[in-house]
């Protein structure tokens, strides 16, 4: 890793586990760059809060399936603030479209898919050779509980965070040899937007698997997600980290 301050880069970092996870490294002494979709003045609560902790913001809007778009918004941030390179990646950009496979569409299967693997081999393929170049970094991909255990009504979902894992698991082995970390981070149930399209029913039998009684908050994300990111976390390569309170077991 290099000297302060260090830099990262947060997809999806405008709203819920990425806004927080963008305001912890903050915190966390990193100027941050945060790509996001949305509007042009979404961005400008997080970017407040980045530069309350006395950091740098900057943000750009695109679509991480959009390789152009991901390839000019990484070129642009490793050169800001006197082009001191890309630190810190956190792959956080996700959506979901849920319904039982039977009632799936082509468009419901592919946008998840695209957005939550293929989007992350984008970014991931864009920022690593910077990385490479710099002898150092640490990246850490937003996966899920589901990924691992799968989960009704989300087959494009599921196997979408299991390809992150993969994938995880896969860098790993590639770039350890440049003093890079990659792992994953996978969250249960976690208090976000997401919550509100749950029915009560759905929402209460999902509480009843996790061993701790409550939904998980953003910011038990993003504390995981910063010890992964600083030195303390060196030498953890290639895991994945659940952050369900016990939902999984």
């Amino acid at each position: 890793m290099t000297d302060q301050p260090r830099r990262a880069l947060v997809t999806g970092g405008s709203t819920g586990i990425g806004r927080c996870i963008a305001e912890t490294l903050a915190r966390d002494g990193y100027d941050v760059g945060i790509f996001y979709q949305g509007g042009p003045d979404d961005a400008a609560p997080v970017a407040a809060r980045i530069e309350s902790h006395g950091r740098r913001a900057w943000s750009r809007v695109g679509d991480v399936r959009n390789v152009d778009q991901v390839n000019d918004a990484v070129e642009a941030l490793a050169g800001q603030w006197g082009g001191g390179g890309i630190d810190v990646l956190v792959n956080n950009a996700g959506i979901v479209r849920d319904r039982v496979i039977w009632k799936m569409s082509d468009e419901e299967w592919r946008d998840v898919l695209d957005v939550d693997l293929t989007g992350v081999f984008n970014v991931c393929r864009a920022v690593v050779p910077i990385m490479r170049k710099q002898n150092a970094g640490a990246i850490v991909n937003i996966s899920s509980i589901n990924g691992l255990r799968g989960k009704f009504g989300q087959t494009n979902y599921s196997a979408a965070k299991a390809g992150v894992i993969g994938l995880t698991k896969a860098l790993a082995k590639e770039v350890a040899r440049f003093n890079v970390t990659v792992n994953a981070v996978a969250p249960g149930l976690i208090d976000t937007g997401i919550l509100d399209s749950l029915s009560r029913e759905a929402k209460e039998a999902s509480i009843a698997e996790i061993l701790m009684g409550r939904v998980g908050t953003v910011e038990d994300v993003a504390e995981t997600v910063a010890f992964l990111c600083s030195d303390r976390a060196r030498f953890i390569t290639g895991e994945v980290i659940r952050v369900d309170g016990g939902q999984y077991v």
